[in-house]
């Protein structure tokens, strides 16, 4: 095996090409697959929330507006409208039907700050807003969970144009469809459709910009709804609590597998042996903290 370290030969870019065929099609059944790649919905979800959440309060670093998108509308050749225009000194940016004034976005943060959910149901959204800057920090994938599946809708009852909000509300709606945990198949073509009319909705009303790969898959969801079984028995939240567990069981930087090993041996021999000591209570099961209150 001959290996040569370092940049020695440079590439020939007009040679190049950006297109890569993925080396699992070399495999004898990989064309025959009818789901190649299961589509993480967590991530999915979280990510359009941020989107749609980012574009709507202009959030820095997380908005699908700008000065770039509209120099893309210009070039493509598109929502004449909404061109970046010189007026002499700056440049101007034209209001979207999605831009939101200061007075809705206070509207809107104080709808979400003034939300109360039961214990464990999300996190405490009033601690996630900040009004000063009007923006969420601090999202976690369950947060866009509940806020793109009940609170979204809420908090945009009474701001933006009725075409727009109806496009977000299908959009949730849509979402909070799929992640049922009953589902008719009969509704499938419909909920495949659905997701189709809301994209082209959203797409007369939000930039190119906001269209990336994570929005796009909304498409595939529900095919793989057909092929592989409900959505809440194979997406990630599980594995990522319990990855928080491990993350817990972690004392030594240095020896990081070690140290979870010996800490899962111990607390499942701890659990093993309680079952044989009366009054031993399980390690690992929740306590209720409404029971010596009940009387």
């Amino acid at each position: 095996m001959n290996t040569v370290f370092g940049k020695t030969q440079k590439k020939d870019k007009s040679k190049t090409c950006i297109w890569k065929k993925s080396i699992f099609f070399d495999l004898p059944y990989w064309s025959d697959l009818d789901i190649r790649h299961c589509i993480d919905v967590m991530h999915v979800e979280k990510n359009v929330c941020d989107s749609v959440i980012g574009t709507l309060l202009n959030i820095q670093g997380k908005m699908k507006d700008g000065l770039n998108t509209r120099q893309d509308l210009a070039d493509i050749g598109i929502q004449s409208q909404l061109h970046p225009r010189f007026d002499g000194k700056k440049i101007y940016l034209p209001l979207a039907c999605h831009t939101l004034s200061r007075k809705e976005k206070i509207s809107f943060c104080q709808c979400l700050r003034q939300v109360k959910v039961p214990q464990g149901y999300s996190s405490n959204i009033k601690s996630l807003m900040q009004l000063k800057e009007l923006k969420l920090v601090g999202l976690k994938s369950h947060d866009c969970h509940v806020l793109m599946q009940q609170l979204l809708v809420v908090a945009i009852r009474d701001i933006l144009p009725n075409k727009v909000r109806l496009a977000i509300t299908c959009l949730c709606f849509f979402f909070n469809a799929i992640c049922s945990k009953v589902l008719d198949p009969v509704k499938f073509d419909d909920l495949e459709n659905e997701a189709t009319i809301v994209l082209c909705q959203l797409e007369m009303y939000f930039p190119p910009a906001f269209f990336d790969i994570m929005v796009h898959l909304i498409v595939h969801l529900v095919r793989e709804i057909k092929c592989c079984g409900p959505i809440y028995l194979r997406w990630m939240y599980p594995v990522e609590r319990y990855m928080k567990i491990l993350k817990g069981y972690t004392k030594n930087l240095h020896r990081l597998e070690a140290s979870i090993v010996e800490r899962y041996i111990a607390e499942e021999a701890i659990e093993f042996c309680s079952e044989y000591i009366e009054k031993a209570k399980p390690i690992g099961l929740p306590e209720s903290c409404h029971d010596d209150k009940v009387g």
